[in-house]
């Protein structure tokens, strides 16, 4: 097998990475001169409100299907087994929960930004640290998102580090300056299916290589690479289906509950039913991106194995591993290397240009629209678009400086990405959920959750960092292996995968805490602090609340409750007292079904129905 540097492209591939390229250009230009010509704000950052859900569902995948996810994930897979796979239990609940309660919230206040709800749900103070915060975050990660894969390419391939970084970097920002967030949900549907395709190519190429599925199949089996569920409740170890299917549901709702890039899109749908079902139509999509990254990963171990030249290559990062795999399988397949690579570029495309439009919207209805009430609708969309391209280039300029720190201090900067979704995930939770949290314990709350999350995840970094050189250990994660997005496994870097003799205790035992589980801890002190101070300085009274800004949980988990309360009531009441309820919610199904139109669906309030629940009471008895 070849030296890293003696992998070349062909013309086939590079004329295949600058097709990606032109078609996504050409589908920004097509929506910069067709419609409205992006000539308001709702049209350039909302879509003017009227999106479908199947492009939404396909763009809410790829949002967040990061390039470093692509190649990080079989990597994971191919050193570890399939125990990751299991993050895809965490997707049930991590979608559900945004389609039910995020989105009925967000979209019945027409909110343009998801800081707008903090303002309507504490104060401006909150709302302003709830952006800086959020901005800071996705600076980090634009940088991250066009560097890492340019990075790993070039160390692979010899393909030229900054003509890969420029090219992604300039093409997706004028697309998105040009086309609005119209354009970023069209292409990144285009990206899904080239990023697809790269995948499926791989994985058909390397099972034929091996010598057909019953040869795939024997070799992961007797490589003890399907994994069974582990159901070890320690939270130090990294990957058990708990912390997987329990600690992702928090990782999930950082991402699709109140990530400004995804609430955008939830808000660009035609109606709130539309949004709805782009979350679950988004499951099905995310479900097989991860199986292909998880077969991926499982075809690299088939035709390499354990003890193979790939693991005695020097790789800086096991993205380079992937990199090296596809072009070891497909160096006699012209043009299939190319499409692989495209894929990889089609996922970072689709994350930097939700990030650039995200960060556009929240600047200017956060930042500037407040204190320029009298702007015109003509003058705030010029500003917009001035700051989509302005963004492009902060994120050229934050490339510039990743390339020019050494490898420990760009891990710090992935994690700090990733240690922020926590808090913000608890501050948003904390006004949604608990209508007596004031705005002193939701900023209390928000510093106390960064607090803690900058505290464990550097305190994490700095005792595992002898660890962290090791190369090609089996156990061995100094790469981003998330399926959704860098912020869920860049952490990733901070945990310690080696065997440990003893169970760790006290701060070496937080410090040891499983990545998967820092959003929700993160998140969990953001709520509890914030609950604490609230209560220390006056709890908010319900009639300073805005009204929609509080979910009402109780109320909607209370015939639940009631059932289960009550089981023998029930089963002792007469027939006739039986069919009572029965007739009336069919009177009801019959009576509704002649006015029960979409447009009231979402005229429905928050509100506690006092007079349904009486009634229920009193047909029960």
């Amino acid at each position: 097998m070849d030296v890293i540097g003696q992998k070349y492209f062909t013309t086939v591939d590079f004329v295949l990475f600058a097709l990606l390229l032109v078609a996504s250009m050409v589908i920004g230009l097509y929506y910069a001169l067709s419609g409205g010509r992006q000539r308001t704000t709702q049209e350039f950052l909302l879509a003017d409100r009227s999106m479908k859900c199947l492009p939404l569902s396909l763009s809410l995948m790829a949002s967040f299907q990061s390039a470093v996810a692509i190649v990080g994930t079989p990597a994971e897979v191919y050193a570890n087994g399939t125990q990751y796979w299991f993050i895809g239990c965490s997707y049930i609940l991590g979608l559900l929960i945004p389609a039910h309660i995020f989105i009925p919230v967000f979209y019945r206040l027409h909110l343009n930004s998801a800081y707008q709800y903090l303002e309507l749900r504490f104060c401006k103070t909150v709302r302003i640290c709830g952006t800086i915060t959020f901005i800071f975050q996705m600076v980090i990660y634009m940088g991250v998102g066009v560097y890492t894969p340019a990075l790993a390419l070039n160390a692979v391939t010899g393909f030229h580090l900054w003509g890969a970084v420029l090219a992604t970097g300039l093409i997706c920002t004028v697309y998105t300056t040009l086309g609005g967030l119209k354009a970023v949900i069209w292409t990144d549907v285009f990206q899904t299916l080239v990023m697809f395709a790269g995948q499926l190519a791989v994985i058909i190429v390397g099972v034929q290589q091996v010598g057909g599925l019953s040869d795939f199949w024997r070799k992961i089996r007797e490589g003890d690479r399907i994994s069974s569920i582990d159901l070890n409740p320690d939270p130090t170890v990294r990957h058990t289906f708990w912390t997987l299917a329990l600690g992702g549901v928090f990782l999930m709702l950082s991402l699709y509950g109140v990530n400004q890039a995804q609430v955008q899109q939830y808000l660009s749908s035609r109606t709130e039913k539309e949004a709805i079902m782009s979350c679950y139509m988004a499951f099905p999509c995310l479900q097989i991106a991860l199986g292909l990254s998880c077969l991926m990963g499982l075809v690299m171990f088939a035709c390499y194995g354990d003890n193979s030249t790939l693991n005695k290559q020097f790789f800086t990062s096991k993205d380079q591993m992937v990199l090296y795999f596809v072009m070891d399988m497909l160096q006699n397949f012209p043009g299939l290397p190319g499409l692989f690579v495209a894929c990889l570029f089609s996922a970072s495309l689709s994350t930097i240009s939700s990030a650039f439009n995200s960060l556009a919207t929240v600047t200017m209805e956060d930042l500037i629209k407040p204190h320029c009430p009298s702007m015109t609708e003509a003058r705030a969309t010029l500003l917009s678009k001035i700051l989509a391209f302005l963004y492009g280039l902060v994120c050229l300029a934050m490339a510039y400086v990743f390339h020019l720190m050494n490898s420990s201090v760009l891990q710090a900067a992935l994690s700090i990405f990733g240690m922020v979704g926590g808090p913000l995930l608890g501050l948003f939770c904390l006004g949604i959920f608990f209508p007596w949290a004031n705005s002193t314990g939701a900023v209390m709350g928000l510093v106390a959750g960064l607090v803690m999350a900058f505290w464990v995840g550097i305190g994490g970094f700095v005792t595992q960092m002898p660890s962290s050189i090791i190369m090609h250990s089996q156990n061995c994660t100094d790469t981003v292996v998330t399926e959704n997005m860098t912020m869920a496994t860049v952490t990733a870097i901070l945990t310690a995968v080696t065997d440990k003799p003893s169970k760790p205790v006290g701060l070496h035992g937080l410090y040891s805490l499983s990545y998967m589980w820092y959003s929700a801890l993160n998140s969990s002190v953001v709520v509890l602090f914030g609950l604490l101070v609230s209560l220390l300085t006056g709890p908010m009274k319900e009639q300073d609340l805005t009204r929609g800004t509080v979910y009402p949980l109780v109320e909607k988990i209370h015939p639940f409750l009631q059932m289960l309360a009550k089981p023998k009531s029930c089963l002792g009441s007469s027939p006739e007292h039986r069919q009572i309820p029965i007739c009336h919610d069919q009177m009801n199904g019959v009576a509704n079904t002649e006015r029960n139109t979409e447009m009231e669906e979402e005229r429905e309030t928050f509100l506690p129905l006092s007079q349904i629940s009486c009634l229920e009471q009193e047909t029960a008895v």
